[in-house]
This record gives C-alpha cells, sequence and structure tokens, in this order.
C-alpha cells in the first residue's frame, strides 16, 4: 500500500480492481482541515480515462511492474511486434492500447515495454523522434511576417506543423509528450 500523498505523475497504482497510471497530479491544502490530492489518471486496461479525488492519508494498493527494453519490429494491422534486447522473446501489442502515439514508431527503434504479471501493459517513448517528412505544403514566398506553420506528413503517416522552411525529404525532430514540431535535425 502506498499513501496518496506520493502519487506522482507515472506512477502505477491499483483501485477498484482497475490498473492505474497517473497523468497529472495536484495537492492542495486549504487553511483548516486535511489536504486534496486530486489526479487524472489512464486504466491501463480499458484506456478510459478518470479524475479522482483523495483525501490526505488514505492509501491505494501499489502495483510491482517489469519494464523491458525492446525494439519495434513490424505491424500486422492489428498487432505492434517488438524483440526484447535481452531474451531475444517477441511480445505483440494491440493498436487499440497504443491508439495514436503508435504513429511515432519506426522500424528498429528503442522504446520501454512496460510488464504486468508477463503481460504487456504500456509503452514508453523515447522523449523525441526523429522522422522524415514525405509531404509538404509549399510555402508562400512573402509570407513570413509572423510565424507562419504548414501542415506536414511523416514516414510513419503523422502529420505535424512546422515552419515554412521544412521540405520534403528533410529529417524532423518531434516530442513525443506534445506532438510538436521541435527542431530540423
Amino acid at each position: 500500500m502506498i499513501d496518496v500523498n506520493e502519487l506522482r505523475k507515472g506512477v502505477t497504482f491499483e483501485l477498484d480492481g482497475g490498473l492505474y497510471k497517473v497523468l497529472d497530479y495536484s495537492h492542495n491544502k486549504t487553511g483548516r482541515g486535511n489536504a486534496n490530492i486530486r489526479i487524472k489518471a489512464r486504466n491501463l486496461l480499458t484506456g478510459a480515462n478518470i479524475e479522482r479525488t483523495f483525501n490526505s492519508g488514505l492509501s491505494v494498493q501499489d502495483v510491482r511492474l517489469d519494464f523491458h527494453n525492446v525494439s519495434y519490429l513490424y505491424n500486422d494491422g492489428e498487432f505492434y511486434h517488438f524483440m526484447d534486447n535481452t531474451t531475444f522473446e517477441q511480445p505483440a501489442v494491440s493498436a487499440k492500447m497504443l491508439g495514436e502515439t503508435a504513429l511515432y514508431l519506426k522500424e528498429g527503434m528503442e522504446v520501454k515495454l512496460t510488464f504486468y504479471n508477463d503481460a504487456p501493459l504500456d509503452v514508453e517513448f523515447p522523449s523525441t523522434v526523429d522522422l522524415k517528412v514525405i509531404e509538404a505544403e509549399t510555402a508562400i514566398r512573402g509570407d513570413t511576417a509572423t510565424g507562419v506553420t504548414k501542415r506536414v506528413k511523416t514516414e510513419t503517416g503523422l502529420e505535424v506543423q512546422c515552419p515554412q522552411f521544412v521540405k520534403v525529404g528533410d529529417v524532423i525532430r518531434i516530442n513525443t509528450e506534445t506532438g510538436e514540431y521541435t527542431t530540423r535535425v
């Protein structure tokens, strides 16, 4: 059991038969009385998001998770297949579990896979990903009075807003937490 005061972003816990990963955390202390801990969490089994408020002093069940560094191999339409870098086992993760984050995956890319009871549960991406631009709108000359952006499409199908100077063939760095363009590589 862990105290709710120890819940921080990224912590996984068990509540009412579900496994949850904390996405956002805030600690509110009023003048009198106990503090309130407000969290936003994602159910790792169903993908549903919840918001919950706990009074200070309560406890939730902590969970033992295993982490493995894996390399992305391929997608068969229904599952994304990875290979464990140490044991060479090939776990598969459902496309539903990855959702939109699957657009950051590139062949051979290393990610951290979270296991619970020997079943893959969650994928942790690096903070940035380098992807090649395959489609880009044409820039209009003289349209530079403000920070004008255009939409580009990357090799994985991800669409991102970028500055006007990015063109087809460029490799761009994308922040995986925000999904925004960072720089040209």
